[in-house]
């Protein structure tokens, strides 16, 4: 930062606690450093990937820390009101005249530096984000452009022995403790390029060999020549919404699958690489807590030849575009470097319809800072800028129609292309009003009509789920499921919509919290045809949308169930799972019905109990607002647990067969140990583990002693409505404390739990299973 003098006012920075939390206080620079006070900084690597060097710079004689000392390559307060991404840029243009774009930078960890230099009148107690930068190949040092109040020479030093010279205290160079938490530098660069190939070949086959392959097909008869021709455009439409989740995921993640896609032939690694991101569609596996099977180093080459000051024979810099190790919570919907406190602070500051767009599903978050930033990427006119204050309030929303309008234009124009070919009107209604909503970012009247589709062929596409957003479970991700009605099903489960307000009165729940207007939700059952969009990793068997809260209390929901992929999962992964799991004389009891009719009353069961409450204080809410990253997993919880509640129900009425009685529970018990493989992180996943722990604690489920489950039928209806009547009261409450409570007390990885996957991985069961879709390949090379 540029060094303070009597015509310059002073830089205040943001005082924090110990633990990193901000005060709400700030002060300016010398009397935080004279206070000893908590504060924030970034530290900028670049590293030289061919030569495994790091660029460190040597401090300036003027400076008032470490003076004349070899340092990080790039280093800077970050002041009151700024964010750590920005000033990571921004020091690096200021310090070396290095501008480059965000997807340069990695986040690789925090560092808390605490320490006293200048006989006692320096206090640095800082908290440090440090970003990577990757290059290709040394940048030449006559490239830079130094900044002489803040550095006197920059060198390339090989990061084993940097490591060396600050691990013997060598005097030229600020030290670090290399042992400490800053030996993380080195040991994640070691990590990344001293791998063994062939070890990390066999980790990706074993992660791909926990998807079973299947191909799906269903029957086109029944659709109409002008529905043929629909499939096409639709197809194509439902392509661009894979287009835009990957950019939803992580801002860098459109361009690693370009990378990862071209190179794919190149190594029998590059192969499995590509294999097993198209499944996870991202670096980050969705099987294994969403840990990285990917480093940066993995990823895309980007030049950009005006990062620099140019030099003769040199084409310019290129950097590896970076993705962080641990999966962003925030996903691509809210600046990396924003906190919930940050968020919270702002959306307060701003008017109803503004805080309304803010956690909306249909908006992304920004910062003011980054577009002004963006903007002046290419340009010299940049320079240092005094940040004594800065932006309290530097977020804003942008709607999605905004942010990817580019893609969306051409998935409506699809969209209705397709609309005036379809023979069905409800689907030409659907398919215009959905294309207009892509455009105008309004999407109420698009999801009516989707929920009065009755079609042949039917289609559902565009944002919906928020699982993505493990922050605030606020935004949506874009999707698309095409598939061909199976209309004698259909009609079998009218049943269930029929009796949605019964069950709702008789939910095991204060009267005072049920609706006295639930709307019978429609039930559609497909074969699908080809999905798209956020469908990655393990493959959902129905959905029940929308999830707007404007019209699940005025018109309810719908829900359409795969039935091609529900065979599948039983037949290859359900059925295994008992064989290994449950006791022989309840593994007869696993059946395809009880499981394909307990997932419709899942689905069901979404539409029924909390939604839009009423807070003790009277505030008019709903539950996504006030559980906010804990609603997906205690909703899908909720939907499992209530499910099996009213499937008891309907049986003691005498709507389903008593056969159904033992055989659901079982079933149900066979399933929990084919969702908790999904990963904790994951919100089936966590919903599932919840349930298990629950029902086993109860005494409703039974470990054997040969290590196998059953179900004890004498207490389990008891323990299924304890647990359903427990998370209702918790939704209907809004009981953020509580829902918390709830899953780190149940859900998780339990002794039990470990005892049926141990079983389960010893003979490899399959976890899920990866679609290819036959008739859908078939149907576009006739169309070649």
């Amino acid at each position: 930062m540029a060094e303070v003098d009597a015509h310059t006012q002073e830089e205040f920075f943001d005082v924090l606690t110990k633990t990193g939390q901000k005060t709400g206080v700030s002060k300016p620079r010398g009397d935080v450093h004279r206070d000893g006070d908590y504060h924030r900084a970034v530290h900028v690597w670049i590293l030289a990937e061919s030569t495994q060097e790091l660029l460190i710079q040597r401090r300036a004689d003027c400076k008032d820390s470490w003076a004349g000392l070899w340092d990080i390559s790039s280093a800077g307060h970050i002041s009151a009101g700024d964010s750590s991404l920005i000033t990571a840029r921004r020091e690096l243009q200021e310090e070396l005249g290095v501008t480059l774009p965000k997807d340069a930078f990695e986040m690789i960890f925090v560092f808390l530096q605490e320490c006293v230099t200048n006989d006692g009148n320096f206090i640095n107690n800082e908290f440090n984000d440090v970003y990577l930068v990757t290059t290709v190949d040394p940048i030449p040092l006559e490239a830079f452009t130094l900044q002489e109040t803040e550095v006197s020479a920059v060198k390339y030093i090989s990061y084993e022995e940097y490591r060396s010279l600050l691990a013997k205290e060598d005097l030229d160079y600020v030290p670090y403790d290399v042992n400490g938490e800053y030996g993380q530098l080195f040991d994640i660069i070691a990590r990344r390029y001293k791998e063994n190939t062939i070890a990390r070949s066999l980790s990706l086959q074993k992660q791909l060999q926990r998807y079973a392959p299947v191909s799906l097909s269903a029957e086109l008869t029944g659709l109409t020549d002008a529905d043929r021709e629909a499939l096409v455009l639709l197809i194509k439409a439902a392509a661009i919404m894979d287009e835009i989740f990957y950019l939803q995921v992580w801002y860098s993640n459109p361009v690693l699958q370009d990378w990862l896609k071209e190179h794919a032939d190149a190594s029998q690694l590059d192969k499995l690489k590509w294999m097993y991101y198209v499944i996870n569609k991202s670096p980050w596996s969705s099987l294994d807590e969403n840990e990285a099977f990917l480093t940066t180093a993995d990823s895309a080459i980007k030049l950009l030849p005006e990062a620099t000051r140019p030099v003769t024979g040199w084409k310019g810099l290129e950097y590896k575009a970076a993705f962080p190790l641990l999966k962003p919570p925030g996903a691509n919907f809210y600046p990396p470097d924003m906190d919930k406190v940050e968020f919270e602070l702002w959306k307060s500051s701003v008017t109803e319809d503004q805080q309304q767009a803010a956690t909306g599903f249909f908006t992304v978050i920004k910062r003011h800072s980054e577009f002004s930033l963006d903007s002046s990427l290419y340009s010299s006119t940049v320079s240092s800028t005094n940040h004594s204050v800065g932006s309290t309030h530097d977020l804003c929303s942008v709607p999605f129609s905004q942010e990817y309008n580019s893609s969306l234009t051409r998935a409506a124009e699809f969209l209705h292309k397709a609309g005036d070919l379809a023979s069905s009107p409800s689907l030409k209604s659907f398919l215009h009003s959905k294309a207009d909503a892509f455009l105008s970012n309004d999407y109420y009247d698009s999801d009516i009509a989707w929920m009065e589709l009755d079609s042949k062929l039917d289609v559902t596409i565009g944002p919906y789920e928020t699982y993505e957003d493990a922050l605030f479970g606020y935004k949506a991700t874009f999707e698309a499921f095409i598939g061909v009605r199976d209309d004698k099903a259909t009609a079998q489960l009218k049943l269930f919509g029929d009796n949605l307000q019964v069950l709702e009165q008789n939910l095991p729940l204060d009267n005072v919290y049920k609706s006295k207007d639930v709307i019978s939700a429609p039930i559609r059952v497909i074969d699908l045809l080809y999905n798209a969009g956020d469908v990655k990793g393990p493959q959902t068997v129905a959905f029940n949308l929308p999830n707007d809260e404007r019209i699940v209390k005025d018109r309810g929901t719908s829900m359409v169930m795969l039935k091609n992929i529900s065979e599948a999962k039983f037949k290859h992964i359900l059925q295994p799972i008992a064989d290994v799991c449950i006791t022989k004389e309840q593994q007869e009891l696993v059946d395809f019905e009880s499981f394909f009719t307990h997932t419709i009353c899942h689905e069901c069961c979404h539409g029924i109990g909390p939604h839009s409450i009423t807070l003790p204080n009277g505030r008019k809410s709903t539950v996504r607002l006030e559980l906010q990253e804990l609603h997906s997993a205690l909703e899908e919880a909720k939907a499992d647990i209530v499910g099996l509640w009213a499937l008891k129900f309907l049986i003691h009425k005498d709507l389903l067969p008593k056969s159904l009685l033992k055989s659901m529970y079982v079933s149900f018990l066979a399933g929990c140990f084919r969702s908790v493989r999904f990963g904790l992180e994951e919100a089936h996943g966590k919903g599932q583990a919840l349930q298990f722990n629950w029902l086993y604690e109860e005494g409703a489920f039974i470990l054997n002693p040969e290590e196998t489950f059953s179900v004890d039928f004498t207490k389990v209806e008891g323990a299924v409505e304890s647990l359903s009547r427990e998370i209702l009261t918790i939704q209907a409450k809004g009981d953020k404390e509580a829902a918390n409570l709830l899953l780190q007390k149940h859900g998780k990885l339990t002794d039990p739990l470990k005892v049926a996957l141990q079983r389960l991985n010893k003979i490899q069961v399959p976890v899920d299973i990866v679609p290819t879709f036959s008739v859908v390949d078939k149907i576009l090379e006739q169309r070649r």
